[in-house]
């Protein structure tokens, strides 16, 4: 029978939180998912989710006094140190709020804040793709690149909140290098995310390359990193250009991290993943980063490196959230005693 300290995991994201319950093993014992309802705002939500969390432990014979500590995994940037949101893109309504304090007033219970990259990249490192290195940086590639390093158990969050945003490294120094949103040229997510596929795949087809992508996009279907991907295995040279210029520019970043942190694993995650592992266009994409990565990296690097994909779904991220919950309550327990 399992038995305490527990730790539970919250996973926030514009559609739906993710809660779960984890022993000290990194055993789900409870998961569940509510409506994040995000016009209504994150007050609403706090109380929902604490009200959900004490439902769980019931659900199990446990209560909340059985809970050591609670991960919190937020969207965008947060102000980790004061505990508040800033201004995630995703949450238009939860702007500067102080989530933490919320939520351990809730609850009861102490409230480890972080970016949700950052707590799926710790999660892949304690249970997934990451477990047997001491160090790993994650890419995550979906609208946006988002990432994750930890360096012997650490994870790097920096002095101002910003540490580990792998998607933000600087691959094109040009003037005219491609612009993010926020208008800065030059960044891997300019290149290598979803919105940067389907804006080369646009280009492309506009200056009259030919593909079965337009014979879609006449029926009326949008173009999406998917659809490419589906035509990319279906042999059409344009979309399977897409996919492995993708992963040059990838392999190009994952260089750049290589020398500066020297881990002993990258791990490819998120919904633009070709099909992972098991996708022969996966198998593919994946391959491509790492000959890119041969042919930039300093030998010993390049050979020593693991590049592999996540293995833990969209579940790393309260899983990650846990886990740092349950690292800064072990971190509490061997402090020494000051009188």
């Amino acid at each position: 029978m399992t038995t305490p300290p527990f730790f539970f995991g919250v996973d926030v994201g514009g559609t739906n939180i993710k809660l779960g319950l984890v022993d000290d093993e990194g055993r789900t014992l409870a998961y569940h998912k509510i409506a994040t309802d995000e016009p209504h705002g994150p007050a609403s939500a706090i109380r929902r989710v604490a009200i959900e969390l004490r439902t769980m432990l019931a659900d199990i014979g446990h209560t909340m006094t059985d809970v050591a500590s609670i991960g919190l995994a937020m969207p965008g940037m947060i102000d980790i140190v004061n505990g508040r949101t800033m201004e995630p893109h995703n949450l238009p309504h939860w702007y500067h709020f102080p989530i933490r304090q919320a939520l351990e007033e809730e609850t009861g219970a102490t409230v480890i804040l972080a970016n949700d990259a950052n707590a799926a990249a710790f999660g892949e490192y304690w249970l997934g793709s990451g477990r047997e290195f001491r160090s790993m940086v994650l890419l995550t590639l979906g609208t946006g690149v988002g990432g994750g390093i930890i360096v012997n158990d650490t994870l790097v969050e920096g002095d101002h909140s910003f540490g580990s945003e792998c998607g933000h490294i600087i691959i094109d120094f040009n003037d005219d290098a491609r612009p993010i949103p926020t208008g800065q040229r030059g960044h891997l997510e300019a290149y290598a995310s979803g919105t940067a596929i389907v804006k080369r795949t646009q280009e492309a087809l506009e200056s009259g390359e030919k593909s079965s992508l337009m014979a879609r996009m006449n029926k009326g279907e949008k173009l999406t990193p998917l659809m490419v991907a589906e035509e990319a295995e279906r042999g059409d040279e344009l979309s399977l250009f897409i996919v492995m210029e993708t992963a040059r520019y990838l392999g190009v970043g994952v260089v750049s991290l290589m020398h500066t942190i020297d881990p002993g694993a990258v791990v490819l995650g998120g919904a633009v993943n070709f099909g992972g592992a098991d996708s022969p266009l996966g198998t593919m994409f994946i391959e491509r980063v790492r000959e890119e990565v041969k042919r930039r990296a300093f030998p010993v690097p390049a050979k020593k490196t693991a590049i592999r994909f996540t293995s833990l779904g969209t579940d790393a991220g309260y899983l990650g959230a846990s886990g740092l919950a349950r690292q800064a309550y072990l971190r509490d327990q061997q402090a020494p005693v000051t009188s």
